[in-house]
């Protein structure tokens, strides 16, 4: 290497280290919460509503304590046993911020995976059953036969404008997870927070309640009704349908697809092609979405013709006179004798004025 040629060196890009997961922490010490038993107002104590019977009201304010613990992602989540042992549930108390077990949990110790499939579909994120229907207040676990992702925010301090309210909710709600959207009720101290995935619904339904955001209020939060939107109503059951789709076609073998479609194809006489596939279920996805504005449109969608019915000539109809021809010639090519011939149509007698009672005749001429 000669003198005058420059030396050229490689600078290469420092790598970044990867953030590697810590033990979980301890949030409290055994005895720090200090457990307060309610106040017993009437005879019997109802396990369902987990309050007594009679005498109180769930909604009332006083009967609403503020949580002493509150949960801090970035702070408390770490590994535990969990993640050895393959449990993919996650820890309750940890979401409320009072787990004193840390490391040592049997339960996750982090937020819920919305890529990740429970083993069981009835249990929530923290395998508690669900039940087949809500109860009358909107609290609890939740049902099985409805897949919620949005929360009923009550009890909320506004100090500002609708705006306001809605990014102080934002920004308390979103440490939680992904959240697709904030409805906020101006003046009536309401909002609805919908996440992406239903199992960070469920951690931050637990994780908030009976927190407050910037104004010390006591939050009341529950699941919230079906929206009675038709719009929502059509996108959630598309979304459904999207959903159900991609968990079979991720659990098939996509050559069986293929057989499958091309056997299709060979029944019906056509030639498969998949490009020519792929275009038909664009445009059977367009003439859904067709349909559906003009639904919310309310236009009028011209229905399809109704199908013709065959006129019938005499007796018989076209379709068993058919019939009979065919099966006299099997019986010719089968040797089995003479084929008869098809009945004639006998054509019906055209209907005559009158009442008819010129054609009855009398043996008595009068």
């Amino acid at each position: 290497m000669s003198a005058t040629e420059p030396e050229t060196q490689v600078v290469t890009a420092p790598r970044k280290k990867e953030k590697k997961l810590k033990p979980a922490r301890k949030q409290v010490k055994p005895g720090d919460v200090e457990k307060k038993e309610a106040p017993q107002t009437g005879k019997e104590y109802n396990i369902w509503y987990n309050k007594w019977a009679g005498g109180d009201r769930e909604d009332s304010y006083s009967n609403k304590t503020k949580s002493q613990t509150r949960c801090n992602i970035k702070r408390d989540a770490g590994l535990t046993r969990a993640n050895t042992t393959g449990v993919k549930y996650c820890c309750l108390f940890f979401a409320r911020g009072c787990c004193p077990y840390g490391w040592e949990c049997e339960y996750l110790h982090m937020l819920p995976d919305a890529s990740t499939a429970l083993p069981d579909t009835s249990k929530d994120c923290f395998a508690r059953d669900k039940f087949s229907d809500y109860r009358d207040d909107m609290g609890g676990v939740g049902s099985f036969q409805r897949q919620n992702r949005t929360l009923y925010i009550g009890r909320i301090k506004e100090t500002g404008t609708g705006v306001e309210t809605e990014e102080v909710v934002r920004r308390h709600f979103k440490e939680w997870g992904e959240i697709e959207k904030i409805r906020v009720l101006q003046y009536r101290s309401v909002a609805f927070v919908t996440y992406v995935s239903e199992f960070n619904a469920q951690f931050a339904k637990e994780a908030m309640a009976c927190q407050s955001l910037d104004n010390d209020e006591i939050l009341n939060v529950r699941w919230a009704t079906e929206d009675p939107n038709p719009t929502s109503k059509v996108a959630e059951k598309r979304r459904l349908e999207d959903l159900g789709r991609e968990a079979i076609q991720a659990k098939m073998d996509p050559r069986i697809i293929d057989a499958m479609q091309a056997m299709r194809a060979l029944e019906e006489g056509q030639e498969y092609d998949q490009d020519d596939d792929a275009n038909e279920q664009d445009e059977r996805g367009a003439k859904r979405q067709r349909l559906i504005e003009a639904a919310d449109a309310d236009e009028e969608i011209p229905l399809p013709p109704e199908p013709q019915l065959k006129q019938r000539t005499g007796l018989l109809s076209s379709d068993a006179l058919e019939g009979l021809k065919y099966f006299a010639e099997i019986r010719r090519k089968n040797g089995l004798g003479s084929a008869a011939a098809p009945p004639k149509a006998v054509a019906a007698p055209p209907p005559s004025g009158g009442l008819g009672l010129g054609d009855y005749a009398s043996d008595e001429d009068d």
